[in-house]
């Protein structure tokens, strides 16, 4: 079996991915230079596939961390999300989940749908370009994964996936 192939690079990556949601940028933490583009994807290959496509940096763009967390949490869940729902599950106030929200959709990664349980609220969900925007940057970072663990062993593996799920488990909230 070949380390793209192991089961344990999903686990790893599920950790590493919950602990990024757990952690909290300080003030200007999602701004600077990306020396390969935001989260590792090289400038050009976002989902319209030109240059400083929708996580690049600057006003009306989307640009951070938060953006990809926000398309990770919506596929992730089993239903749309409210706003707020949103921000609780990457770790922002309301007001940046919602300018989140409204960057998205305007760069059409997510929709605005009625709540069928409450007609006064409405859920995020992603579109077919949001989802496999966010499929393909986790396609990459599991590739750029399965290399670097290359070397390990299986059990090497298995022992990474236990240690960073515990904690993650354990990592204080809020």
């Amino acid at each position: 079996m070949t380390a793209a192939d192991d089961p344990q690079i999903d686990a790893i990556a599920d950790a590493l991915s919950r602990l990024r949601g757990l952690r909290r940028p300080g003030p200007g933490h999602e701004r600077g230079p990306h020396p390969h583009g935001p989260f590792g994807v090289p400038e050009g290959h976002g989902p319209h596939g030109h240059r400083g496509g929708p996580f690049a940096e600057g006003r009306g763009r989307m640009a951070g961390l938060a953006r990809l967390r926000m398309l990770e949490a919506l596929v992730a869940a089993s239903h749309p999300l409210t706003v707020s729902e949103i921000g609780e599950a990457i770790g922002v106030d309301q007001p940046r989940a919602s300018r989140l929200v409204q960057q998205a959709a305007e760069l059409d990664l997510v929709r605005r749908e009625a709540d069928p349980d409450d007609a006064r609220r409405t859920r995020i969900a992603l579109t077919d370009e949001g989802r496999g925007f966010a499929q393909r940057v986790r396609g990459e970072r599991r590739a750029a994964l399965g290399s670097a663990l290359g070397g390990f062993t299986a059990d090497e593996r298995a022992e990474l996936a236990r240690l960073l799920a515990k904690l993650a488990d354990a990592w204080p909230r809020g």
